[in-house]
């Protein structure tokens, strides 16, 4: 009945006032008003309104136009207040919902790998040495080693702190340096996962105990330096010495009372490299506390250009002939340091000059990085070619400088999956005990400080390769996925918690069932106010009771090539803790748990802390030594 209006105006519809549809309004007159209006039309106008009345007013429906159609504005009307009507039924709720406060949700449980990484940072603190803070958490452990370095007179304040490094009292600090580097590589990975497990600080504070002692073992003031303290405290290397030492004597640290010298070197090329790599990892940690990671870097700059002085010619390693370190930390080459410490200052500098001696083919030659040979390929405190591989496959993977760098990076980066192929029992290039644990020290005592170094590097490039979406890699013909690096680690490391043939932790304090005789002078000593004489503290090394200081999360050597264990204090090798092992063994737990997964390397840009930056300090560093092939 109604059109639309394309000229504007109102849209009410006149009609005539006379019309039939009047007439059936008025059906309800009297019948002379019928008969009338059969004359209606005979009727004038004045006679009409007497007879009629006055014509009813029609009602009139209201439309809107809507551009597309016309509704009635009663219906527009309702469909308003409905939907007013269900903002308020469906907003309200969710209105009232967020103004009441809410819990917020726990996080998951964490795995067996963060509740055994919180245990196993807390054998550092366990074995510091110096004067100890009230938050050492460690009850059984008070201040130590305050008379160390006092026969350095060139060391100002001595060579006070520091980490005793196993069960004996020494302090080597060619181990102490790489067990920091470790440390501060699997914080620079991981630094999310370690938030995510709360030991954050922790970890940082146990690496800055480490690196303010490193920085008192040589002028670190200087650009130039002549010599290092190697070492701090001697043992004798036959069990049966007679001498008051380190290794004669069975005392708490607190308690020692024979001489403990201080050990310094004038050829330092390892021990040195070491030490620079440590700084220079050091610095990347710290890269938020500007002032101490600057001190770092300078330091690791003095150092590395201490230890490769003259490194065209061959130099003496820092244990050579040298009776007191030889037989225990023996290094059997220094140009793996080289390699590994050289890869650490350019990503704590920028500095194009360490990559350019990183990746000098003379230098891979002396180190036979690319020779295939097995024993080169097992990460350890004497071998650093497997992580200096891994660190420069890092860097052409993720920043890809090109040339003139490529081949050697891409050598690197071949060498790099070759170690990982020979993890795999399948490809039969290391044993692996009956219970699964691999025997990359050949049945040797301590194996497990090698399980844990090299479960580290197959977890950390399997989250490389997954950082760059690259699924796996190739063992020969054989490709092989990513997750079974993963798998590989995770094998190790539950072996060490406890599903091994003992169905026994070789982690002090995880589990029901763990060592309790463990090889510690502090840990088999009880604190009762007893200062027992050098030999008189043997009576705890000798008594077949457990510790009554729980060493809580000391890694112990670990088992025989038969899956057997020796929980006794004299089967050193099976029960004796050290720095190394645990250093390992905390990288591999953070970079295998699952707790804060989705935050690891993957997860981050890539670049992050260990993007090339320009040199921190001003002075230019040395240029790198001339290596001939």
């Amino acid at each position: 009945m109604y059109s639309a209006n394309h000229w504007g105006g109102s849209f009410e519809i006149a009609t005539d006032g006379a019309s039939e549809d009047d007439d059936s309004r008025n059906m309800d007159l009297d019948p002379g008003a019928v008969s009338v209006r059969q004359h209606r039309h005979e009727l004038d106008e004045t006679q009409q309104g007497w007879l009629l009345g006055p014509p009813a007013a029609k009602k009139k429906n209201r439309h809107v136009d809507l551009g597309c159609f016309v509704v009635k504005r009663k219906v527009l009307w309702w469909a308003f207040w409905g939907l007013a009507a269900g903002l308020v039924l469906v907003g309200l709720p969710v209105i009232v919902s967020k103004s009441i406060p809410c819990r917020i949700p726990r996080p998951p449980p964490p795995d067996r790998y963060a509740e055994a990484l919180r245990k196993a940072l807390l054998f550092f603190n366990a074995q510091k040495s110096g004067r100890l803070p009230r938050s050492n958490g460690i009850p059984w452990r008070g201040n130590s080693g305050l008379k160390d370095g006092s026969d350095a007179g060139d060391v100002k304040g001595g060579l006070v702190g520091g980490y005793y490094d196993a069960g004996d009292n020494i302090k080597f600090h060619f181990p102490m340096a790489f067990s920091m580097t470790l440390l501060s590589w699997s914080v620079v990975e991981y630094s999310a996962k370690y938030k995510a497990v709360g030991e954050y600080d922790h970890v940082r504070e146990l690496i800055k105990w480490g690196t303010d002692y490193l920085l008192r073992t040589f002028n670190s003031s200087a650009s130039t330096i002549g010599h290092v303290y190697a070492q701090v405290a001697v043992g004798a290397a036959k069990i049966n010495g007679t001498t008051p030492d380190d290794h004669y004597c069975w005392n708490r640290p607190e308690d020692m009372a024979y001489p403990r010298p201080s050990l310094l070197v004038s050829s330092a090329p390892d021990l040195g490299g070491e030490i620079a790599a440590a700084l220079a990892a050091a610095s990347i940690a710290f890269r938020d506390d500007d002032a101490y990671s600057k001190k770092l870097v300078h330091g690791a700059a003095t150092m590395y250009e201490f230890a490769t002085r003259g490194a065209s010619n061959q130099q003496a390693t820092y244990s050579s002939h040298r009776p007191e370190i030889e037989p225990f930390y023996n290094s059997t080459s220094y140009w793996d340091e080289h390699v590994w410490s050289a890869a650490w200052m350019y990503y704590a500098t920028g500095n194009s000059s360490y990559i350019a001696a990183a990746t000098a083919p003379g230098l891979a030659e002396h180190a036979r990085a690319f020779d295939d040979i097995l024993d080169l390929s097992v990460f350890s405190w004497d071998n650093k070619l497997p992580g200096a591989g891994l660190l420069l496959s890092r860097l052409r993977m993720f920043l890809n400088p090109g040339y003139p760098y490529e081949e050697s990076l891409a050598g690197y980066h071949r060498a790099a999956g070759l170690d990982m192929c020979k993890c795999f029992r399948r490809f039969a290039a290391f044993n692996f005990t009956r219970g699964g644990m691999a025997l990359f020290n050949h049945g040797r005592g301590q194996p497990l400080q090698y399980v844990v170094a090299n479960a580290f590097l197959a977890a950390l490039y399997a989250d490389y390769l997954e950082a760059v979406n690259v699924p796996g890699w190739y063992c020969g013909p054989n490709f092989m996925p990513a997750d079974d690096l993963r798998a590989f680690a995770r094998s190790q490391l539950d072996y060490i918690l406890g599903d091994n043939p003992m169905k026994m932790s070789y982690v002090v304090g995880y589990g029901g069932r763990y060592p309790r005789h463990v090889h510690h002078r502090g840990a088999s000593t009880p604190r009762n106010r007893v200062r027992y004489s050098c030999t008189g503290g043997r009576r705890w090394r000798d008594t077949k009771k457990a510790d009554p200081n729980v060493l809580m999360g000391a890694m112990v050597g670990g088992p025989d090539r038969h899956d057997r264990f020796n929980d006794s204090r004299m089967a050193f090798g099976q029960t004796e803790p050290t720095l190394v092992g645990n250093a390992g063994l905390v990288a591999a737990l953070v970079a295998v748990t699952s707790s804060g997964r989705g935050v690891g390397v993957s997860a981050v840009d890539k670049n992050s802390m260990f993007s090339a930056v320009p040199p921190i300090f001003p002075a230019t560093p040395p240029p790198p030594p001339a290596w001939k092939p």
